[in-house]
């Protein structure tokens, strides 16, 4: 016994059963000309999966022919049977937003294109809690929406500072070290801002992937608590 995972990646939903056949048979390829299986039993195999999504996204999610879906789900092969483990089924779906709403939006922000595009990014920094090793982490919010992470390290008079964002613009800052007058808490959320404005502009993995192993230093508890955004790709 064989088995896979077929996945889609992105895909209009309207596409997504021609999609499911087309990963099948690639996957089944060798299956086929050794004889383990025909093209019958494929195609088969394909159709049942592809009623049961239909009756998922269709019927049950309300998913229209424009809007995207990402499906994964694993199967066995015991020739001449391909066997779906349905327990595995995972889908994702993003909802097309019609032309009529997009337009006034954009319209909207390109009459402040220029604030957006050269005005300061306004970060926010709250104090999340401290490390073993007695570092602070802070998480950085946009608009509300927890975007980085910063580590500091509190030193006599002063304290060193790294961190990352991974929106509006993915930035990283290396190991800076500040000048602390008064109270660490209030500095840093004095000078988040001007703390970021002197990253260094990077790609946006590796700025999740800083963000990451700054918020691992402290119990998840404590991370997840008014977590509304990762900033993952799709």
């Amino acid at each position: 016994m064989a088995s896979y995972t077929l996945r889609t990646g992105l895909v209009i939903a309207g596409g997504y059963a021609d999609k499911v056949r087309r990963v099948l048979f690639a996957q089944l390829r060798d299956s086929i000309k050794k004889g383990e299986l025909s093209n019958s039993d494929v195609a088969r195999a394909a159709a049942e999966l592809n009623r049961l999504l239909f009756e998922i996204l269709v019927n049950r999610l309300m998913i229209d022919k424009g809007d995207v879906v990402r499906i994964a789900i694993e199967y066995d092969v015991e020739p001449p049977n391909i066997v779906w483990r349905l327990d595995t089924l995972q889908i994702q779906a993003w909802k097309r937003i019609p032309d009529e709403e997009i337009e006034p939006k954009v319209k909207e922000s390109l009459a402040k294109a220029e604030e957006y595009m050269r005005g300061e990014i306004a970060i926010e920094a709250r104090k999340l809690g401290e490390t073993d090793t007695g570092d602070i982490v802070y998480e950085l919010l946009y608009n509300n929406i927890r975007v980085g992470a910063l580590l500091v390290t509190p030193l006599d008079g002063s304290a060193v500072v790294r961190g990352a964002i991974t929106d509006p613009t993915p930035m990283v800052l290396k190991r800076t070290t500040v000048e602390v007058e008064g109270d660490l808490d209030e500095y840093i959320e004095r000078h988040v801002s001007e703390l970021i404005s002197n990253a260094r502009n990077a790609e946006k993995r590796e700025a999740q992937k800083v963000v990451r192993e700054i918020l691992a230093l402290i119990p998840a508890e404590e991370v997840e608590e008014g977590e509304e955004y990762e900033g993952e790709e799709a």
